[in-house]
């Protein structure tokens, strides 16, 4: 697909199908601010049940960010993509209250394989980097969200 505006609607049409079904998104309150293919922004505010025993937010609920991010920009060009692998490097600790905002961006693809990168930012910077690597196991894409 060469035309901009057709894989625009796509990669909203991918966004929105798979926002309506995903219940970990909901629950921990991601917002998906944009999308194109390849690229997604979701944030979410960290609340006092996100973090830890240091009273920090738990590395866990930053990676699900990360990887949700992840998810939205590779789903968004087009077919099903799962990821196969993902590390996460935690740079600052997120605290109740900071807005978060991951950033996926995809600097490879080959074949059905594709790596991105995610940067977490906070209030005061980076909170992590992840670098994931997804694989497209299917030419049709998320089933279209109910009406």
């Amino acid at each position: 697909m060469s035309d901009p505006g057709e894989a625009q609607a796509r990669a909203e049409a991918a966004r929105d199908a798979m926002f309506a079904n995903d219940r970990v998104a909901h629950e921990l309150g991601m917002v998906v601010s944009a999308v194109s293919p390849s690229t997604a922004t979701v944030d979410m505010t960290v609340t006092e049940t996100m973090c830890n025993g240091l009273d920090v937010c738990h590395g866990g609920v930053i990676f699900s960010l990360a990887d949700a991010a992840m998810a939205f920009a590779s789903n968004g060009l087009g077919g099903t993509h799962l990821a196969s692998d993902a590390s996460i490097d935690w740079l600052a600790p997120a605290r109740v209250g900071d807005r978060l905002t991951a950033t996926a961006t995809e600097s490879a693809r080959r074949g059905r394989t594709g790596l991105f990168q995610v940067e977490v930012h906070g209030p005061d910077g980076v909170v992590a980097i992840f670098r994931g690597k997804t694989k497209m196991v299917s030419s049709d894409g998320p089933a279209p969200a109910p009406s």
